[in-house]
């Protein structure tokens, strides 16, 4: 892929318009609850047929202590700690179940902790949750795995990161958002610079292989100055990655987005000059844009996959690890194990009820039939590496190409009549200026993309 990133603001306005992520392909609308936990035992038993492929697992932390209000993500805002060592025997009691549809040969090499907030669960819980993987899994403990967890810098201190190394994380993504005090209140979400600074500074002292950042453009109160200044202590930072989010106000679904005060909201425009500052600041500091919103320096193993054409993506986004089964595990969670993809239910109270009758907590999923086989391939090609071979997808797939997806093919008319993508003989390639809009262009290969689905996704730039 050419790591070169242009941007061109009445293309970005033109092409600004709801779409997936495209974390998996089908998107998660077409996820039903027909499939369940017989289903998702069936790709299990299947997923253990040789090559059986290595194991990664997903933990949700649904707690946090206080609400930030931008946030969409599921979560239960509660100060009672002990609600934590109620999930955390639930959990345990899942990863028995789940262990037990696994051949134990199979390695577990990535390990990620999402939430909620992590690092809401004390030292001692998760010490008790790596024992329980270590119980049931064939962890990889060298440290070639990819075990990472999300840390929000409010809950820890400097004692705290040696312990999460010495557990045997070896990758930190850090949650800022924003440096300015203006917009940290007027989300909820209070926290100071020299936190940060103190815990980066641990990360590198416990020789952590990677530390990621989080930020987030569009938030109440941000302007370009205050944004600038922002980037600028991120820069000095030098983390290894950067994630740099486009905020989506929809105060109508999003209940604790009703509590960001209107007339805070950055106009449309400061949206735009926001991303177009960060491209900016960031592609100046030597940081590679990897596409959708990701950022690394150089020397990150992303950016060396993309260059190797070994780049993959899965529901944690861009990985090196991305080929594994995916484990799901806690309320909400998502898997991906041989051909399906299985959703938790999302409430506790329904989660604890199907672990006391000692059942998966399975609430919908979805097969893959041959067409979304083939459909997942070219979109993960685009998205990954910038270019969709016709020969390599007529070789898997027995097809070919042009015939196969000519009603995809016009679609790009536009594409390419605005200089995004282009097609030639072998390929489609896309372009400089295309790299924004990677989400269009995979768009038009998405055969379930219905009308009725356009409010269900974020905007694509």
């Amino acid at each position: 892929m050419d790591s070169t990133l242009t941007f061109n603001r009445a293309l970005v306005e033109k092409y600004d318009r709801p779409g997936p992520r495209y974390t998996s392909y089908p998107t998660a609308p077409q996820f039903h609850q027909a499939f369940a936990e017989d289903d998702y035992k069936r790709a299990a038993a299947l997923s253990n047929q040789a090559p059986a492929k290595p194991l990664s697992i997903y933990i949700h932390i649904p707690f946090c202590k206080s609400l930030c209000y931008y946030c969409a993500c599921n979560k239960i805002i509660t100060q009672k700690t002990h609600r934590a060592v109620e999930y955390l025997d639930y959990l345990k009691r899942e990863i028995a179940l789940q262990a037990a549809l696994f051949d134990r040969s199979r390695k577990l090499t990535q390990l990620h902790l999402g939430g909620g907030t992590p690092t809401y669960l004390t030292s001692e819980q998760l010490s008790e949750l790596m024992s329980c993987l270590r119980e049931h899994f064939n962890l990889d403990e060298s440290d070639n795995h990819e075990f990472s967890i999300e840390v929000d810098p409010r809950t820890i201190d400097t004692a705290r990161i040696a312990e999460l190394r010495s557990q045997g994380f070896n990758r930190l993504s850090f949650g800022v958002q924003d440096f300015d005090e203006k917009v940290q209140a007027a989300v909820n979400r209070l926290q100071s610079e020299q936190q940060v600074y103190d815990l980066v500074a641990a990360a590198r002292a416990a020789k952590f292989k990677s530390v990621s950042v989080d930020l987030i453009y569009g938030l109440p109160l941000q302007t370009v100055a205050s944004f600038d200044t922002t980037l600028s202590k991120i820069i000095a930072l030098r983390p290894d990655r950067i994630a740099a989010y486009s905020y989506a106000h929809l105060p109508e679904l999003v209940r604790a987005q009703r509590l960001i005060r209107r007339e805070d909201m950055p106009p449309p425009e400061r949206k735009l000059e926001l991303l177009e500052l960060t491209i900016a600041r960031l592609t100046a500091a030597g940081y590679v844009y990897i596409g959708m919103d990701h950022f690394a320096l150089p020397d990150d193993e992303l950016v060396i996959a993309r260059e190797k054409g070994t780049l993959q993506r899965n529901f944690q986004g861009y990985s090196t690890h991305a080929q594994c089964d995916l484990i799901g595990l806690g309320v909400s969670s998502i898997g991906m194990v041989a051909d399906s993809y299985s959703q938790s239910v999302k409430e506790l109270s329904q989660y604890y009820a199907r672990i006391d009758q000692g059942l998966l907590p399975v609430h919908r999923g979805y097969r893959l039939n041959d067409d979304d086989r083939l459909r997942r391939e070219v979109i993960v090609d685009l998205m990954c590496h910038g270019r969709i071979d016709f020969a390599k997808i007529e070789a898997n797939h027995a097809i070919v190409f042009r015939e196969y997806f000519a009603e995809a093919l016009e679609k790009l008319a536009e594409p390419v009549a605005d200089g995004l993508v282009q097609i030639t003989d072998t390929a489609v390639i896309l372009l400089p200026q295309g790299q924004l809009m990677m989400r269009n262009v995979a768009m038009a290969f998405d055969a379930y993309l219905g009308g009725e689905q356009k409010g269900r996704f974020s905007r694509t730039v």
